[in-house]
């Protein structure tokens, strides 16, 4: 006999606190602008180290970590933004984004490709050959084929005349054997690596991440950037200036670093950031 309990109130218990379980799974997630600011928190960067490396202005980047689009001026520029942060502390982009499509209604419309299509319908006019530029191509070759001949009649007169027997003149024969020959230079011995060679009037630093992936930035004297972005395991880089090389390092455990052809020995510790200046005085840490 039915107490008149719908079959909603009949559902087992397992099944109502597992919705409620992923339903608090899902909540827990860290938003978009949350995950980037912990992930810049853990790299141990500032706002104004990201917005250096990125370009991105320091009000946008507050504003996309407390989850406030707007600055961007749009869902496009908002996605370039978010898919740029990522990179720079190291998140999968793509994560973030399907995250933000799924808050703001999804992934912007591609546009349409009927214009392309109909672009692709419109045959060109055909056109007949083109004879002045035949005739030019066939006197060109009449020219060249007549020089040619000329050219060849002269070099065998000469071997005729060699054959014949005509022999240099004793004043040639004396300043041709006064001459010592002079002996060919000596190649230069190729060097281990191309960081040993460099100049000593100026600074040379090369940057190789060894033991894993760091992001870095690299300035000149001038405060101008040279490099800024994240150097994969087995990259390198590296940079010139006459005075100085400013250099941030935001995993520098990572990292090796030759300066002016020495390699530098700096016990850095994984995850630390350093920030480093070198001179052409060096290897020592400015």
């Amino acid at each position: 006999m039915s107490n008149g309990n719908s079959p909603e109130d009949e559902r087992p218990i397992e099944d109502v606190s597992q919705d409620v379980s992923e339903d608090v799974s899902e909540e827990a997630r860290p938003s978009v602008g949350r995950a980037l600011r912990q992930a810049r928190i853990a790299a141990g960067l500032t706002v104004d180290d990201i917005s250096n490396a990125t370009r991105v202005r320091i009000a946008i980047v507050h504003a996309i970590e407390a989850d406030d689009f707007t600055p961007c001026g749009g869902d496009v520029y908002a996605r370039g933004h978010i898919r740029t942060l990522a990179k720079a502390v190291g998140l999968d982009p793509a994560e973030l984004l399907a995250r933000f499509d799924a808050a703001h209604g999804g992934r912007p419309a591609p546009t349409p490709a009927a214009p392309l299509f109909e672009a692709e319908r419109i045959r060109p006019e055909r056109r007949g050959p083109n004879w002045t530029a035949a005739m030019v191509a066939a006197i060109v070759a009449v020219i060249g084929f007549v020089g040619f001949t000329f050219v060849k009649g002269g070099d065998d007169a000469s071997e005729a005349s060699v054959a014949e027997g005509a022999q240099p003149t004793a004043g040639e024969s004396a300043s041709s054997s006064a001459k010592p020959k002079k002996p060919a230079d000596p190649k230069p011995d190729p060097t281990d690596s191309a960081i040993a060679a460099a100049p000593r009037d100026k600074v040379t630093v090369k940057v190789s991440a060894t033991d894993g992936r760091s992001w870095i930035s690299a300035k000149d004297h001038n405060g101008r950037l040279l490099f800024d972005g994240l150097l994969k395991q087995g990259d390198s880089e590296t940079f010139q200036d006459n005075e100085k090389i400013n250099l941030v390092l935001g995993d520098a455990g990572a990292i090796q670093l030759y300066v002016n052809g020495k390699k530098i020995d700096d016990d850095f510790q994984p995850g630390s950031v350093e920030r480093l200046t070198y001179t052409k005085g060096d290897p020592q840490v400015g």
